[in-house]
Order: structure tokens, then C-alpha cells, then sequence
């Protein structure tokens, strides 16, 4: 009977340290969730700071990013202003040459993507909708007419990649200088607005090494 009654015994730890185990190697990893990066524009009107996406629009993102490390952006100016309509630059010095550029990225534009609303950041781009290269605009108003409609060339739209979280009164005023026209552009600001200086912000939370 002892006999019996240690055999049950053993059985049962041997049954809930199996079960505990399993428990304990059997739970899903927990997934953390990707960094947005931040890049601060530091322009004629003050700083801008953008949240990017990139587990929606990763090489877009990776593009941009590869810019601003490389202080492509620096002197650079927003070289088109429309009020109510967008600010664009990322691509021309202040005496209107454009800059050399990095090979033309994918549209990454979606059905169900980020959409042309008012402070997001997009991609400027040729009729080729693949045709992005480095420059870049921040949407003043929502403007639908710029968002996914269809895979078709005409229907791409233009690829939405973060958005403005801090200087927003800066992007205003710039919407609302005196534009000109300029070395065969149209609506040139009368006097330059340069990005001084993009930098990638370091992760909050994150260590300095």
C-alpha cells in the first residue's frame, strides 16, 4: 500500500512539473512593439519634430532616414509653398540647384495606408509614382485627393510616411509668406526658408553610448 501510495505521489509531481514546464516554454514570446524614430527640422521658423512609420511604410522610412543621417537635408529649403495646400522642400539650396539625389524608391501607398491628412509628411514625386527620390511635403490640409485610390498609375497617390507631433505653429507660418516666381519655379517664398539642420533624435528611454 506505502508502495502504491509513492507511486501516486511521483506521478503527480512528475505530471505538474510537465504541465508547468509546458506552461512555462509553451507562452508566445511577448512581440515589443517597433520604435517610431523622431527627426527634428530645424528651419528658419522655429523646430519641427516628425513621428515616422516604418512598420507601415518601412523602405519610405528608411529613405528618409538615410537623408537626415547623411545631412543631406542641412541648408537645404522649402523650396514650394501653396497656403492651404502643402509646404515642399528636401531637394534645392537656397540658390534654387538641386541636389544630387539617391536612386528613386517604390511608392508604398496603400488601400489601407496612412492618408494625406493635415500635418502628415509625404513624399514629393515626378508623374512616375515610383519616382520619390529626397524630397518631401507636410500637408496643410487634409487632402484626400492625394491618398490611394487604386494600383494604377494615375491612382497611387502620394506615400504618406509619419507625421508633425511638435511645431506645427512654425509649418503655419511658413504657409503664409509672400511666394514668387523663381529660376523657372513657381511659388518660391520671396525669401529663402532653409532647414538648417535634420537630426534624428535619440529613443526615449534609450541609454546614450
Amino acid at each position: 500500500m506505502k508502495c502504491f501510495s509513492l507511486i501516486v505521489r511521483t506521478l503527480l509531481a512528475t505530471s505538474l512539473a510537465i504541465s508547468l514546464t509546458a506552461a512555462l516554454f509553451g507562452q508566445e514570446p511577448q512581440v515589443k512593439p517597433q520604435v517610431k524614430p523622431k527627426v527634428a527640422l530645424n528651419t528658419s521658423y522655429g523646430t519641427v519634430v516628425l513621428e515616422l512609420e516604418p512598420s507601415m511604410v518601412p523602405q519610405t522610412v528608411e529613405n528618409f532616414l538615410n537623408y537626415v543621417k547623411s545631412g543631406y537635408y542641412d541648408g537645404t529649403i522649402f523650396h514650394r509653398v501653396i497656403a492651404g495646400f502643402m509646404i515642399q522642400g528636401g531637394g534645392l539650396t537656397e540658390n534654387m540647384e538641386e541636389k544630387p539625389v539617391n536612386s528613386p524608391i517604390r511608392n508604398e501607398s496603400t488601400a489601407d495606408g496612412m492618408k494625406n491628412l493635415r500635418g502628415t509628411i509625404a513624399m514629393a514625386r515626378l508623374n512616375d509614382p515610383h519616382s520619390a527620390t529626397s524630397q518631401f511635403f507636410i500637408n496643410l490640409t487634409d487632402n484626400s485627393k492625394l491618398d490611394f485610390t487604386s494600383s494604377v498609375s494615375a491612382g497611387m497617390g502620394y506615400c504618406v510616411f509619419g507625421r508633425v507631433v511638435s511645431g506645427m505653429e512654425c509649418i503655419d507660418k511658413i504657409a503664409k509668406v509672400k511666394t514668387i516666381w523663381r529660376m523657372g519655379h513657381s511659388d518660391v517664398p520671396q525669401f529663402p526658408i532653409k532647414i538648417t539642420k535634420a537630426t534624428l533624435l535619440p529613443i526615449e528611454g534609450d541609454d546614450a553610448k
